[in-house]
């Protein structure tokens, strides 16, 4: 997108100088040192966040760190609940019919991920001591208005501060790409939260392995749905990048569909499972498997649509002969 000119600067010859009239670049030392305030401030704020977000995740990864190193074999139930949502993020890697996605990318993808979920985590709990209390319209605002949003959010913030600014990220479908390993970064974290806190409540008649087991079959249905959800948003991100002239609107509409299946799966896993099992005379437990494996699919069946079409229109053009050079946008590193 073309950027705006001031009319003298539209009016005016190429060799008039307009420096400090309509146009500006860094030429006196004042000039250079604003350059380097702005750039000292940008940066130092960027390490500021990523400071405080690495300082939160190590208090809240003590305590599975020092259960880990206390039960070995504890890490394995950790590992254990992420493998399905780590099998639906190299599904939809493997979807990405472009060009594959830098490791290094990847890789810090998942630990921003990791970093800002702590935002997330204490955002919850702040919000929640408010709106839980409230009952019944309490827990739906919460799921709606915060959890949904700023888990979302986050994951989201993981791939746009990095990834998306880099050379590799050259198509919408990388969005999804690297959405779903924002994912599964926090399906990670959140799992290994999750199976600290669950064991550390284990009573003395309860097998420490039975409990991890128990909560690690849970938290390997709840990850999944991370990895969709961030998949959709990060969707739409990608479409954001390649149309910067409506990129807000399209990053808030992903976030919305993104959220809302967030909280919707929040809110309904609570309420129809002991339906399900009534209805049906099952056990709760697999009830909960039931409807979980069902909302996940429909909602993975939507990111599959989206990536499908996608796929098809791209052989599509290809077949056709058509220009598949990526421009540069407004986004682009450098860019604002």
């Amino acid at each position: 997108m073309a950027s705006k000119r001031d009319p003298i600067e539209r009016a005016a010859g190429s060799s008039a100088d307009l420096y400090d009239v309509s146009t500006w670049e860094p030429r006196s030392r004042l000039d250079r040192f604003a350059a380097w305030l702005y750039a000292a401030i940008s940066y130092g704020l960027h390490a500021i966040v990523l400071a405080v977000a690495l300082l939160i995740t190590i208090s809240l990864l003590a305590s599975p760190t020092f259960l880990v190193l206390d039960e070995p074999l504890i890490g394995a139930f950790f590992a254990l609940s992420v493998v399905p949502a780590a099998l639906l993020a190299a599904y939809i890697w493997y979807a990405d019919i472009t060009t594959s996605e830098p490791l290094s990318l990847l890789v810090s993808t998942f630990v921003l991920a990791v970093l800002f979920a702590t935002f997330a985590a204490v955002t919850n709990t702040f919000a929640g001591s408010f709106l839980q209390p409230i009952p019944i319209v309490g827990t739906i605002l919460f799921f709606y208005l915060i959890v949904g949003p700023v888990e979302e959010a986050v994951k989201l913030l993981a791939v746009r501060v990095f990834a998306f600014r880099n050379d590799s990220f050259d198509a919408v479908i990388d969005g999804a790409v690297y959405g779903a390993v924002a994912g599964l970064g926090f399906a990670a974290i959140e799992n290994a939260l999750y199976i600290t806190q669950s064991v550390g409540t284990v009573g003395a008649e309860t097998s420490l392995f039975a409990a991890a087991g128990g909560i690690t079959t849970t938290r390997a249905l709840a990850g999944p749905g991370h990895v969709i959800y961030s998949a959709v948003a990060g969707y739409y991100l990608g479409l954001a990048k390649f149309n910067p002239a409506n990129a807000g609107p399209i990053v808030v509409k992903g976030l919305l569909v993104a959220s809302f299946i967030h909280a919707t799966y929040n809110v309904t896993v609570q309420v129809v499972p002991p339906v399900i099992a009534a209805l049906w005379g099952i056990g709760p437990a697999l009830a909960v498997i039931i409807y979980v494996v069902v909302y996940d699919g429909l909602a993975a069946f939507y990111l599959y649509r989206k990536l499908s079409r996608y796929r098809r229109t791209y052989r599509a053009v290809r077949n056709d002969g058509g220009d598949h050079g990526a421009e540069m946008t407004e986004f682009e590193p450098g860019q604002r």
